[in-house]
């Protein structure tokens, strides 16, 4: 990969709604596939929506849209509306609102915790839904009245609305130059990140005009195709088709993003605006003089020569006039500095979806990005021969007439143009590039099935209706991560959505497993509906989502937590194994410990807690198991805290009290250590004797006690615990035996809590001198 430089910025968030596809996912999968996302109606249809019979009647009534799904659905409650703002509010605010959460989840945030100050920048199509709705309900509009009618509906209002709602504190910008709006967007949210007054930042537009079932009127040498076709660059090429969608990208300077961790996938390496002026024949024309300088300083900004660039994702209508006027300008900025011909494909998103207005320029965005990061050029539709008045084959372009792998020789990075003009004559290209390689983390070898760590997944949701369907959205995608055990046809694996997370080597694929994990628990929202999965791969993630039989609950209130510490006894032979390779915070508290230790002990705790085959007898000795004991316990406690996870309580029995206090700041860890040290070898120091757990009550143990033995603990009304000498305990458990009660030995060389500690504890005392004692912080 080449050096990222200071100007660069990562596209680290993608959201889209278009016709045929409700995200990127489905979205690239279309693309792929060639499909075309017009909705052709009948006539029934059409009447049923309130076409009149005169319009439909007219020959020139094209009954085609590209229409958006679900538009007109709007889960009011979730953001906080009331029924009657969200009747009152545009659709494509209402859309759009949806897309920002879903940008900002995409790129791994909570959307309503979202750290730094973060920009929005955006702009909407011409609101419809004032004029063929609202208006046309004058009780309404009284009843709400004029102010709140012009806030809910008014373009001024769409970035500021996602600030608000999303309590997002940088700039908030409506931005609106027609059809190049949301590209236009995309530059003025990179200079708002280069000029540092954002951290990070949402670009994108929305277009959605009220009511899709509807057709238009063609005319001919207007913009509009004849047949509900758009055929960008073609001998046949007519016009354009309507289309209604929305799209956002969410930004952050690269430098920012990789030192956060952020997946990016792709780079801006430069952007252009400009505006065409007076130079041309009329207002609405396009501008050769224009699209050439605005793609000539795009470039010249990135510091890409034109024989870099493998793809232009172009403004293409598909009209007379405007495709040879684009192809010009390109072909001109070109030949500034290559005379190679047809090395560099060209495309049309408008082919599959129609022009969608001002959200045209970031859904073009968004496909290039899709490209450059999968290195697969989608067709462009439509095309059988070229517009006669386009000389491809002295340009530096050829149509992508079909799907194509995209490999650079010798190389080099996959890098693309994206073009977007608007009405009135302001240009905008972006030049984008593939997201740099990022070496898989110093991730250890897992310990389970498939090469991947049991991770546990989180899913929430507002009510259980959308917590049902969450379960089931990351069920289906989970089925297809990397590792999922599932076979595939070939017909079927051409099919299938390009994973941005399909892993190259066994260590990115627990990497990326890993991700999954982190990002549903950090990176997304925590809703009342709450539900849990503990899997090794996504393919048992998923049958375990499936079968819904994990603990689902609302949580109405914070729930308390307390950590609760063992003693000595609870030592087993590779204890720690796992946690050591696989979680970094734990590894390092571990080492912290080991380090303060070294002088104070004969041993490194590490080797005990890494070894699976360590010695049963060795870690059964006072002075070795309660260093590690206490290093393990502390070590897990910095682990859960360090994901969220405070206690509002601690306890602990034995050497498990002086995690919690050293926890609750009554010691340092130095001086809880050294502390902990000093009593593991006093006690070991002391005559060995034995611990009994004992099937009685403390009144019926203490009835069958003789001398040198004592109560150490009373576990409960039915379980009391006796420590002493050897020959002591083995005459009480003759006699528990004799009568049939139960009773077990505990795992330890002495016998704690009785008197034969007592030596060991008057030498502790002298342990605490110059040892300061502070009242604990926590309880």
């Amino acid at each position: 990969m080449s050096e990222l430089r200071a100007n660069d910025i990562a596209i680290v968030g993608l959201a889209v709604r278009v016709p045929g596809a409700r995200n990127v996912d489905e979205f690239w999968a279309n693309l792929r596939a060639g499909r075309e996302a017009v909705t052709f109606f009948t006539d029934e249809e059409l009447r049923r929506a309130g076409v009149e019979a005169a319009r439909l009647a007219q020959p020139n009534y094209v009954k085609a849209n590209a229409v958006l799904p679900d538009a007109d659905r709007f889960d009011a409650a979730f953001f906080g509306f009331t029924p009657r703002e969200a009747e009152l509010l545009d659709v494509q605010q209402r859309v759009f609102l949806e897309c920002a959460w879903t940008a900002i989840e995409h790129a791994g945030y909570d959307p309503l915790a979202v750290p730094g100050a973060f920009g929005v920048f955006a702009g909407a199509g011409l609101n419809t839904y004032l004029l063929r709705q609202i208006v046309k309900n004058p009780a309404a509009v009284a009843s709400a009245g004029g102010f709140q009618v012009m806030i809910a509906n008014d373009k001024d209002f769409l970035a500021t609305r996602v600030s608000y709602k999303l309590n997002l504190r940088g700039p908030s910008l409506a931005v609106q130059t027609a059809c190049s709006t949301s590209l236009v967007a995309v530059h003025a949210a990179v200079q708002s990140l280069l000029a540092g007054e954002c951290d990070a930042a949402l670009a994108g537009g929305v277009s959605i005009r009220v009511p899709q079932a509807e057709g238009y009127e063609w005319q001919e040498g207007m913009i509009l195709s004849p047949d509900g076709h758009c055929r960008p660059f073609a001998a046949n090429a007519a016009g354009t088709i309507g289309g209604n969608g929305a799209g956002a990208v969410v930004l952050k300077r690269a430098e920012d993003a990789l030192a956060d961790g952020d997946t990016i996938h792709a780079i801006i390496r430069g952007s252009a605006i400009n505006n065409d002026g007076a130079g041309k024949v009329g207002y609405t024309a396009p501008s050769i003089e224009g699209q050439e300088t605005v793609i000539a300083e795009a470039l010249a900004v990135a510091g890409v020569t034109p024989d870099e660039i493998g793809y232009v994702e172009a403004h293409g209508t598909g009209t007379a006039l405007g495709d040879p006027i684009e192809v010009a300008a390109l072909t001109r900025a070109f030949r500034r500095s290559t005379e190679r011909n047809q090395f560099c494909a060209l495309g049309s998103v408008k082919s599959n979806l129609g022009h969608l207005d001002a959200a045209a320029g970031v859904v073009g965005l968004i496909k290039a990005v899709l490209a450059v990061k999968h290195g697969e050029i989608p067709a462009s539709l439509h095309f059988d021969a070229p517009n006669p008045q386009i000389d491809f084959a002295t340009s530096p372009f050829r149509v992508a007439a079909k799907r194509q792998t995209w490999t650079p020789a010798d190389g080099a990075l996959r890098r693309a143009g994206v073009s977007s003009f608007g009405i009135g004559g302001t240009n905008a290209h972006v030049v984008i590039e593939q997201p740099p390689v990022i070496a898989a983390g110093a991730a250890a070898e897992p310990a389970v099935k498939n090469g991947n760590m049991p991770e546990l997944l989180v899913v929430s949701a507002r009510t259980a209706a959308d917590l049902a369907r969450a379960t089931q959205n990351l069920a289906d995608f989970l089925a297809d991560f990397p590792g999922a055990a599932t076979s595939r046809s070939p017909s079927e694996r051409d099919r299938e959505v390009a994973s941005p997370l399909k892993a190259t080597s066994p260590l990115e694929g627990l990497v990326a497993w890993r991700d999954v994990a982190y990002t549903l628990a950090a990176g997304r929202r925590a809703f009342p509906h709450r539900r849990f999965v503990l899997a090794c791969d996504g393919a048992e993630a998923a049958a375990r989502l499936r079968e819904k039989s994990e603990v689902t609950f609302a949580a109405e209130r914070p729930r308390r937590v307390a950590f609760l510490f063992p003693g000595q006894g609870t030592q087993y032979s590779g204890m720690g194994v796992d946690l050591y390779r696989t979680e970094p915070v734990f590894r390092a508290e571990v080492d912290h410990c080991a380090e303060v230790l070294r002088t104070l002990v004969e041993f490194d705790v590490r080797e005990l807690l890494t070894d699976a085959k360590v010695d049963a007898a060795r870690l059964a000795r006072t002075d070795v198991a309660q260093p590690v004991l206490f290093t393990l316990s502390y070590a897990l406690a910095k682990l859960w805290e360090s994901w969220g996870v405070s206690p509002q309580a601690m306890l602990g029995h034995s050497i498990g009290e002086w995690v919690a206090a050293c926890l609750a700041d009554v010691f340092t860890l130095e001086e809880a250590l050294r502390l902990v040290a000093a009593r593991g070898r006093l006690m070991a120091a002391q005559p060995a004797g034995v611990i009994l757990e004992i099937g009685l009550n403390e009144s019926e143990t203490r009835a069958l006690l003789t001398a040198g033995l004592d109560v150490a603990a009373i576990n409960s009304s039915s379980q009391t615990v006796v420590a002493g000498p050897e020959a002591a305990v083995a005459a009480l458990e003759a006699k528990l035996a004799a009568r049939g009660v139960a009773a077990t030995r505990l795992q330890t060389s002495h016998a704690y809590h009785s008197a034969m500690m007592e030596p060991a504890a008057r030498a502790l005392v002298a342990e605490f001198d110059g040892i300061p004692r502070r009242a604990p912080q926590r309880r």
